[in-house]
């Protein structure tokens, strides 16, 4: 065989260098090394500290081939905040169990589990195709939420899109209203839900998709309540940090679930504040569901209100609605862990906890309002798009279950 043919054989059989970018909506990434022998990416979650935690990873590899074996060796990141006591973020909060994992950047599957090597998570990809998309967990950016909202309202005619506030930065923060029938507005119960107020804790949002689709869905209980409640839907708040892939959580220079006070620095909150504190002058906010991801080796559980800072009619009434939500969400099949034991937001919890949200709405609230966070599990095995949504529309039946008993009542 002529030396040229040979040469030009041997460079056939090489496989493409691999490449990565993260120059796209949500995407970050730090690349430390890119072994083309080995076919091993190292790297770091990107994101400035200065606009939150640097956990957040979403990138695209380049070059691959269907049926290769990639390995993505994740190692924290070593970038600190410039402010007084800043220190690197701990690495378990970048490290799922599993990652994410996309041929189109749409359809989100998981990868095998992690393995631990050393300091650094080892994880194995199997493309499909020529590029393959990974994460820390299911992406959703401003451009997912766009979509979700076309579906809602073409399924739906009583769900109308509409705009919570222009953030800082210049970009609309989706917002879905549903209500149907005559009931005036200031008769209907009030249920507010919102998601992101942390931009890195992506799974909150994949859970206000599961609650919309059933809210607009066929079922007689999600018809229920457009017929009895005004319900709106805010899936990303921290919709710059989403966009850029920054962590958002200790953002500077202030946290979004930390800047429900009399002056809020963000204009989600600013909005979302004063719409609320509409419904609570007439009498009208029942439920506020403020949508977060949990620590590294927690399961999924509420927040809620220090006992003794609540009356007793809204302790009961919260009381009955996390019983209810537990019921339904525990039972998910695939599993979902969750705790029946809340945990409690006040005094000995953090500095500005009246500037919490839900500690904030049920402070300020009605008599009749229940205020609680879901913490939504991310580190585990079914914490994949489809686990998420099972929790969201379980919630939302809750949610319904909740104010149709509560109506029944003299």
């Amino acid at each position: 065989m002529p030396i040229a043919l040979a040469v030009a054989g041997f460079l056939l059989a090489l496989p493409d260098p691999l490449s990565v970018r993260s120059d796209f909506e949500g995407g970050s990434a730090k690349v430390v090394e890119i072994d083309q022998q080995a076919r091993r990416i190292t790297f770091m979650p990107g994101g400035a500290p200065a606009r939150g935690w640097p956990c957040w990873w979403y990138f695209r590899i380049d070059g691959v081939k269907p049926g290769e074996t990639i390995t993505l060796k994740l190692i924290a990141s070593t970038a600190v905040a410039d402010k007084p006591g800043s220190k690197p973020l701990a690495a378990s909060w970048s490290r799922p169990s599993h990652a994410a994992c996309s041929a189109d950047g749409t359809d989100w599957r998981q990868t095998g589990p992690g393995t631990p090597d050393g300091d650094a998570m080892l994880y194995k990809v199997e493309p499909s195709g020529n590029s393959v998309f990974v994460a820390w967990g299911p992406p959703c950016t401003p451009s997912t939420v766009s979509t979700w909202m076309r579906e809602w309202s073409k399924r739906c005619p009583h769900a109308k899109v509409e705009r919570l506030c222009v953030s800082r930065e210049g970009r609309p923060v989706p917002m879905l209203r549903v209500m149907s029938g005559d009931t005036p507005g200031g008769k209907r119960l009030g249920v507010w839900v919102q998601a992101r107020q942390h931009a890195w804790e992506s799974g909150s949002s994949w859970v206000t998709k599961g609650f919309g689709d059933w809210l607009t869905g066929g079922s007689a209980g999600a018809a229920w309540l457009r017929e009895n409640a005004e319900v709106v839907l805010v899936p990303v708040m921290d919709i710059d940090n989403a966009a850029t892939g920054n962590g958002g959580k200790d953002a500077l220079p202030q946290d979004h679930n930390r800047d429900w006070s009399d002056q809020p620095h963000w204009n989600e909150v600013k909005a979302a504040k004063a719409r609320i504190s509409e419904w609570i002058a007439k009498g009208r906010m029942d439920v506020f569901l403020d949508l977060h991801n949990p620590a590294p080796g927690d399961p999924s559980f509420f927040y809620v209100l220090d006992d003794d800072l609540m009356t007793e009619k809204a302790r009961l009434n919260r009381d009955r609605f996390v019983e209810m939500a537990y019921g339904r969400i525990s039972k998910i099949k695939p599993l979902i862990p969750m705790s029946n034991r809340p945990k409690y937001t006040g005094p000995k919890y953090h500095p500005l906890w009246k500037q919490i949200s839900a500690a904030w709405v049920a402070m300020n609230g009605n008599p009749e309002t229940v205020s609680v966070c879901l913490e939504t599990i991310w580190n585990y095995k079914n914490s994949n798009t489809a686990g998420y949504m099972a929790v969201g529309s379980n919630l939302a039946e809750a949610t319904r279950a909740y104010l149709a008993e509560r109506k029944d009542k003299p």
